[in-house]
């Protein structure tokens, strides 16, 4: 069971679907949401600057990510997210790409982010939350 994830989609459907589906496998304690990857940036931020004030400070350790996203998509995030003004906070945390597509070339460039751990298709279940506990553990 991880800690603490972060589910970053702009569908409100999904993300509830995802939290469901989480909360039913007690595959999380916590699961925090962001609507965009701006949202993500936002949130990332904030834990940044609540670590500089308290180190006991809960990080998530696993993020599912959707790639299509209006204001900032999932490719944005990355890329943004790849530097190392967050890396040195959040070097830990595994990224789930959770997409629609399946088209090799979003696969084959999702490997070339070292956080991003697997590519999966929406919708989330509980049997992808069982392999994802026995591989990525």
């Amino acid at each position: 069971m991880y800690n603490k994830i972060l589910c970053v989609d702009d569908d409100p459907i999904t993300l509830m679907l995802c939290k469901k589906v989480i909360e039913k496998s007690n595959f999380s304690n916590i699961i925090d949401s962001a609507h965009n990857g701006e949202d993500a940036l936002k949130y990332f931020d904030s834990l940044k600057n609540d670590l500089k004030e308290n180190e006991n400070i809960i990080l998530p350790q696993l993020m599912f990510l959707d790639l299509n996203m209006p204001i900032m998509g999932g490719w944005e995030f990355l890329d943004l997210f790849s530097d190392p003004k967050y890396q040195s906070f959040f070097s830990d945390l595994k990224v789930i790409v959770l997409s629609s597509t399946i088209d090799p070339k979003d696969i084959e460039k999702s490997k070339s982010y070292t956080m991003v751990v697997d590519f999966l298709s929406k919708p989330i279940t509980k049997e992808m939350l069982n392999l994802l506990s026995d591989i990525h553990k």
